[in-house]
């Protein structure tokens, strides 16, 4: 098996020397889920371009292509069963599902779906490469939880419910990394509550396959009072959000604050729905592990 590649040490310099950095994430399935070779890492490990090939990715990975992964790629058990629950809202009721609950500070994340989907796109252990399966894993071995919403239209209304959940967690939670993920056009929602007053309950956010601009990364650092630790990922064939959008908004941020902790991740030849599939949990969550700790550039 292919060994996966690790390029977080380069951007552990985000947090401060000799500053208190949550614990790494332990190995799981790292030789299935590593980013395939080669990478080329830029901007001292913020920008990594990722090779991408459907043949390997999909066609070797999948039993059933885009349907069904491969077994070896899933672990189940209880531990990684969602339980189903719902929070009364001002705007109306939000349900969502919660694997795992977090404890002694281990991160939990938030992932909101694109369009037309509901919490159990997040939930699929065998589609997009068994991706989903892993980062549960990864979540609930730590000692952290995984949430996943039904965010409806993705208006401000949606937000606003998700909001209120993310103070709820913010609040329940042992000081943990609070971190929202949003996926395509989720990427509205996250960006509602990044430039809003709900942006003081998280701690850092992913982008998989959204759209951004300069704009939204001031609005955020305006309504924060200082950065917010966030990565992208996108393919370089999407045909929803174009990359060199994506990638000319991460570029204006590197300029003009140059220490934010921001990375970006291209997948040479994917598609719209490859970071999704592709994106390696573990060196991601690792990364925003050191990046939003207490002391971290802000």
């Amino acid at each position: 098996m292919r060994q996966p590649i690790r390029i977080i040490g380069s951007c552990l310099g985000l947090a401060l020397a000799g500053s208190a950095v949550a614990a790494p994430l332990p190995p799981f399935k790292d030789d299935l889920f590593g980013y395939p070779e080669p990478v080329a890492s830029l901007d001292g490990g913020r920008r990594l371009d990722v090779p991408y090939n459907e043949a390997r990715d999909i066609d070797r990975r999948d039993e059933v292509p885009e349907r069904r992964v491969r077994r070896q790629y899933v672990e189940l058990g209880r531990d990684v069963e969602a339980v189903e629950k719902h929070l009364t809202t001002p705007k109306g009721p939000l349900r969502y599902a919660q694997v795992g609950s977090s404890s002694k500070g281990r991160p939990t994340l938030v992932f909101v779906h694109g369009r037309n989907g509901d919490r159990r796109l997040g939930l699929n252990d065998w589609t997009f490469g068994g991706n989903f399966n892993r980062l549960k894993n990864l979540l609930v071995r730590s000692g952290g939880s995984y949430v996943t919403v039904d965010a409806g239209r993705l208006g401000d209304d949606d937000a606003q419910r998700i909001g209120a959940l993310l103070a709820q967690l913010k609040s329940e939670a042992d000081s943990p990394e609070l971190i929202l993920a949003c996926a395509s056009m989720g990427g509205q929602i996250c960006w509602t509550v990044a430039t809003g007053p709900a942006v003081a309950s998280i701690d850092a956010m992913i982008l998989l396959g959204s759209d951004s601009n300069p704009q939204r990364f001031e609005a955020t650092r305006r309504a924060r009072g200082g950065s917010l630790p966030i990565f992208m990922a996108h393919g370089t064939r999407d045909k929803v959000y174009a990359f060199d959008r994506q990638l000319a908004a991460y570029e204006a941020v590197r300029k003009r604050w140059p220490t934010d902790p921001i990375r970006f991740i291209g997948f040479d030849d994917g598609n719209h729905g490859t970071p999704i599939r592709m994106v390696d949990w573990r060196d991601t969550l690792n990364w925003i592990a050191a990046s939003a700790s207490p002391v971290a550039a802000r």
